[in-house]
């Protein structure tokens, strides 16, 4: 049969919460500059391939709104 426990099954180190949060706000960033870059390499695929802009369009708009975005954020 189970035993039955009276404290945490887990006993390893304490938590380094000031790492943790470090870890976390880098995560948020990486997330937010990340989902941007994706965001405008799509706009820039669609001015590239559906409009006349070609390849040197779609490349300008995509340098274009990451500095916009970079600068925004």
């Amino acid at each position: 049969m189970s035993e039955h426990h009276s404290g945490p099954v887990e006993v390893g180190a304490k938590m380094d919460l000031a790492e943790h949060q470090k870890t976390y706000n880098r995560f948020l960033l990486a997330s937010k500059y990340g989902t941007m870059l994706v965001c405008m390499l799509m706009i820039a695929m669609a001015v590239g391939f559906f409009t006349t802009g070609g390849f040197f369009g779609g490349l300008l708009v995509f340098i274009i709104l990451s500095a916009a975005g970079f600068f925004i954020l």
